[in-house]
């Protein structure tokens, strides 16, 4: 159920996608709303891990592409 302060809003599904939540909700007595705010939440705190990730590793060098595959091939990798 809803909680009071949540918020309405229109997504637009695949047909298919649709079809999948809908199945879903229906095999694990929730609602399509409860899933999708679930996914919504693990999209944003892997955002967040990620974004926190490069923030760990701002310091450090970079190359470019040509470089890494010049190191990868130097190192036998490529």
């Amino acid at each position: 159920m809803a909680e009071p302060t949540a918020k309405r809003s229109t997504i637009y599904f695949d047909p298919e996608l649709h079809r999948a939540l809908r199945l879903k909700a229906a095999s694990t007595n929730r609602s399509v709303s409860d899933i999708v705010n679930e996914a919504v939440r693990q999209s944003l705190r892997e955002d967040q891990e990620d974004l926190a990730a490069f923030g760990d590793r701002v310091a450090e060098p970079t190359i470019t592409y040509e470089e890494l595959l010049d190191d990868l091939k130097k190192h036998g990798r490529i």
